[in-house]
């Protein structure tokens, strides 16, 4: 599969593959996360991070509230 989307479950330690794909986006930079290096993920809002940068920056947001 080339340069196709995926959907994922994500869930505490892992995640579960809805729909197939090579990649997923991240939910603050938008950037293009390769499945086999995605790492960093928030269950509670299903969303997956770049990075341990991105997945600070939305943890710091959700604090603000």
């Amino acid at each position: 599969m080339l340069n196709k989307l995926a959907k994922l479950k994500y869930l505490a330690n892992n995640f579960e593959i809805i729909e197939e794909g090579d990649h997923v986006v991240c939910a603050i930079s938008q950037k293009k996360i390769p499945i086999e290096n995605l790492s960093y993920w928030n269950v509670e809002e299903q969303e997956a991070y770049y990075s341990f940068v991105e997945a600070s920056i939305k943890r710091d947001l959700l604090n603000k509230d």
